[in-house]
């Protein structure tokens, strides 16, 4: 059953305990002439079943005694199936675990929000999950809810074009949020409140065309992603160079078991910064490959030479293996500044 309809058979439960306490208390007040907090005293008394201070003097208020244990009695009974039809039906038990996953995402610190969980939204969380990063699943629609709670995703409830369900989202401690709704309204909207409230954070929208793809590049989206578009250019490729898209297909995917492309920004803690790729010899230490440096004004240095310097700010793409990948960003991890 579901719960709109127990939370409605609990506030009937309610008022028929209302109803019957202030009758009863008016009831013993006129019958017996008793002080209104004594007649109340002994409406409970009777309704619980408790028993009575006293007999009741006449037959009016006798006859309102049996009145009120036949409703304690009908109203304890129901009480008892509104309980544990609540309770087989997981209303109590779904209550906890909302409650539970609440506490699990006010502990997340830079995860992601996925505001959307439609076909695309959807995607995405399974390469999140295939690259075993947190994540948040912000949705409001039947459907987009139902498949979040099958695969078991953080949830929140809410509508993520308001600000307290991005709130509620932790979009404070993020690092970065994917507009992937259906709605390249409801994505503007999404893009400019959490822009407004971070404006550092990392924003990857949806767009259906050109005209949303400028808008939400105005509102504020780091990037923006025309799924029509890049599946055209996909499938394009695939006629073109089968060979070229089957591997970038491979690298780009972070469930593949092969290889993977990574990039990794060198802080200025970083104990290889300013050194070059020979000098610290990145194939034969960590088995990676660097293919690419994007420095900081943008521009991509495509197949780096070996004397090459590896700088501050510079953001290094590489390819390899799992285990490679790994070893390769612990070489460029920044180290813990130790105070003197």
């Amino acid at each position: 059953m579901p719960a709109r309809v127990r939370l409605r058979q609990i506030e009937r439960l309610l008022g028929a305990v209302a109803a019957m306490l202030a009758a009863g208390t008016i009831g013993f007040h006129e019958t017996l002439d008793e002080a209104w907090f004594q007649a109340f005293y002994r409406t409970v008394v009777t309704m619980t079943l408790t028993g009575l201070d006293t007999v009741p003097a006449n037959t009016g208020s006798r006859i309102l005694s049996l009145v009120l244990v036949g409703a304690g009695l009908t109203i304890i009974g129901y009480a008892g199936a509104v309980i544990v039809e609540a309770i087989a039906g997981g209303l109590v038990t779904g209550a906890l675990a909302e409650r539970r996953r609440e506490r699990t995402i006010e502990q997340l610190r830079d995860h992601f929000i996925i505001c959307g969980y439609g076909r695309v939204g959807r995607r995405v969380a399974e390469e999140f999950r295939a690259a075993d990063v947190p994540y948040v699943v912000l949705d409001l629609h039947e459907d987009a809810v139902e498949a979040a709670r099958e695969d078991g995703v953080l949830l929140i409830e809410g509508d993520a074009t308001t600000d307290e369900s991005l709130r509620r989202a932790g979009l404070e401690r993020a690092q970065g949020l994917v507009a992937a709704s259906d709605s390249d309204a409801d994505n503007l909207y999404v893009v400019l409140s959490a822009r407004s409230a971070r404006p550092e954070l990392t924003i990857v929208a949806r767009a259906s065309g050109a005209d949303a793809e400028r808008k939400l590049v105005l509102a504020g989206a780091s990037r923006v992603v025309l799924p029509y578009t890049t599946a055209g250019r996909v499938m394009a490729n695939l006629v073109l160079k089968p060979q070229v898209t089957a591997f970038l297909d491979a690298v780009t995917t972070s469930a593949g078991p092969d290889l993977q492309l990574a990039e990794i920004e060198v802080r200025r803690t970083c104990a290889a910064a300013g050194r070059t790729i020979r000098e610290l010899r990145i194939r034969h230490e960590t088995g990676a490959i660097v293919i690419s440096l994007r420095k900081p004004d943008g521009s991509f240095d495509t197949t780096p030479e070996p004397d090459t310097p590896i700088e501050v700010g510079d953001v290094l793409i590489g390819v390899g293996s799992p285990d490679e990948i790994r070893a390769l960003e612990d070489l460029f991890a920044p180290r813990e500044t130790v105070a003197g």
